[in-house]
């Protein structure tokens, strides 16, 4: 019997299936390069795990904001931006906002919500279709397109097209990794649901439904009674199912996070003095984060030797930084057992992740990104955050734009076009360990200023590292000359400004840093092209809210003048770099 509901064909250069914030930040860049990308996600907003629906602050390698100029820049630098331009009060609700508006706003991408990802038709090791069923259209949607990309974080499409994909953790032997256990089982990292809360005028009591357990003691917390500092921001220990399928068995745990939730909570307010008397609750999650379920299987399998080691890669696309932060599997129920629910096993930060991460070995034209990339169970417990996730994620994006126009595949690539995939994300203010920014439109030009030396301009770097500010430094009304012997034709220039990389602008309650633009900040600037010795203006900006602004420029010139006018207050600022495209 035909079905009854109505069938839709899009024909795409590359389909995303996940629109969290690595599909969104892949799907973005590919689009950005002029390709036809759909992103197929089963929620009404993106973001993911990061979105209102989940509140997972985003990490990475700067710890939280504990280790400066680490954080993660590129386009998710430019979705924080925003936010801290826009959110003056640290609305969900308006950072979902941000995430929808920079998907509407592309012209090359068309976003598919509510829609689920649930078949696929193969042609050898190719993918030609997948197909997602549309719960608010009872519709179901077929996308053709010539790559695909998995960040659906189950890895959906493993099972689906015959993707080598692994589950659980690794025996210890079989990388020589020592968090592992000494056999390898199935078990992985479990979910979490949260709570946030709202501080009032007067005491606010809570009764605790029926249904939810209760917990008398301090003692039944997997943190103990030290696990109470985020009173306003729940805890992420609230977490169970790595002793159970974290995929099929997701429905059942759920409401056993909840009655566990409302229950800490209840234990919060009426047993025990925690400080919480003047607290209510706003916002429970009722969609449990996820750490980990499958994981593809790329060229390359990154382990917690490579991580110690630092990823010192020569296909480096990407880095990562935060702890391997092992969850134990038993989850909240590791406090029953005298066990510890976590151990952040060191590692250095910033790591390299290699390229051959970011695709599957077994079928010719799928990306991978999120949590699914291919890694171990170890090394897992660090390249999961949000912040990785997204790193990893514009690099493929970069690589599916590569591969499309050069009609390859995603391995050949890697084999084939590194270091134009290097490049081309440095020049998208991604940072690479190691790989350092070519420069040829600098390579013969004369660079005068005020302020600072502008030399540093040429280094290559763009950002601070090492205790280098690789950066020119400059308060308002200070000018930055670049001088050529002949006119030059460019299509554009960047501009990649300081902002602040010291501070933790993730959306998170109680941080100030999040409501507002970083001071460190350039405000207004004026751009000068001079061509045939007559100055014309290529951008007068007064509200930049970028720290990579990215100007046209159509006619020849032979000199550039910039010049600084406002920061957001800080006495002075910097310049990590002038491209020239």
């Amino acid at each position: 019997m035909d079905s009854p509901f109505p069938k839709e064909t899009i024909s795409a250069d590359f389909c995303v299936v996940g629109g969290g914030i690595a599909g969104m930040t892949m799907a973005l860049e590919c689009a950005r390069a002029g390709f036809r990308v759909v992103l197929m996600h089963d929620r009404p907003v993106p973001g993911g795990n990061a979105s209102g629906e989940c509140r997972v602050q985003i990490s990475g390698a700067d710890r939280l904001g504990k280790l400066p100029n680490l954080r993660e820049t590129g386009i998710l630098e430019e979705l924080r931006l925003e936010n801290c331009r826009i959110n003056p009060n640290g609305s969900y609700s308006v950072w979902d906002m941000v995430l929808w508006s920079a998907l509407e706003t592309e012209p090359n991408l068309q976003v598919l919500y509510n829609c689920s990802c649930r078949a696929a038709v193969m042609a050898g090791n190719r993918i030609k279709t997948v197909t997602g069923w549309q719960t608010t259209t009872q519709k179901e949607i077929t996308v053709a397109a010539k790559l695909f990309a998995d960040c659906s974080g189950d890895a959906v499409l493993a099972p689906l097209t015959g993707a080598d994909f692994r589950v659980g953790r690794e025996a210890r032997g079989e990388f020589g990794e020592t968090i592992g256990p000494e056999t390898a089982d199935r078990r992985t990292m479990g979910m979490s649901c949260i709570f946030q809360t709202r501080r009032c005028d007067t005491p606010q009591p809570f009764e605790k439904p029926a249904w939810a357990h209760t917990y008398c003691d301090d003692s039944e917390l997997p943190c103990g009674a030290d696990g109470h500092a985020n009173l306003h921001e729940g805890y992420w220990w609230v977490e169970l199912g790595g002793e159970c399928d974290s995929i099929a068995d997701t429905e059942a745990l759920r409401p056993e996070l909840l009655k566990i939730l409302l229950g800490v909570w209840d234990h919060i307010k009426n047993r025990g003095d925690h400080g919480a008397e003047h607290l209510a609750l706003e916002w429970i999650q009722f969609l449990p984060s996820k750490r980990e379920s499958r994981r593809y299987v790329g060229d390359h399998i990154l382990t917690q030797r490579d991580i110690e080691a630092g990823g010192r890669f020569p296909d480096t696309v990407a880095y990562g930084g935060w702890t391997m932060d092992d969850h134990n599997p038993a989850g909240f129920r590791s406090a029953a057992l005298g066990e510890p629910v976590n151990i952040h096993h060191p590692a250095p930060s910033p790591y390299g992740i290699p390229y051959r991460c970011l695709y599957s070995r077994n079928l010719d034209n799928l990306f991978v990104g999120g949590r699914c990339v291919s890694v171990t169970h170890a090394a897992l417990s660090s390249t999961r955050v949000i912040g990785t996730c997204s790193a990893m994620a514009q690099a493929a994006g970069a690589a599916a734009a590569i591969a499309l126009r050069r009609g390859i595949s995603p391995r050949e690539v890697g084999q084939r076009h590194l270091a134009e995939l290097q490049q081309l994300l440095l020049r998208r203010d991604c940072y690479l360990p190691g790989v350092r920014l070519e420069l040829p439109e600098l390579e013969h030009a004369r660079i005068s200023g005020t302020g600072s030396t502008p030399e540093a301009l040429r280094d290559g770097v763009t950002r601070v590292e090492g205790g280098a500010l690789h950066q020119w430094r400059c308060r308002p009304g200070d000018q930055l000359t670049v001088e050529w012997d002949a006119p030059q034709h460019f299509r554009r220039i960047s501009l990649i400004f300081e902002s602040g990389m010291q501070r933790r602008i993730a959306l998170v309650p109680g941080n100030p840093d999040c409501l507002r633009l970083p001071p460190e900040l350039a405000k207004a600037y004026r751009l000068e092209a001079r061509s045939e010795g007559r100055w014309r203006t290529l951008a007068e900006v007064s509200a930049n809210a970028r720290r990579r602004a990215v100007h046209p420029a159509e006619a020849p010139f032979d000199a550039l003048l910039l010049t600084l006018q406002e920061t957001y207050g800080a006495a002075e600022t910097g310049l990590h770099a002038l491209l020239a495209e």
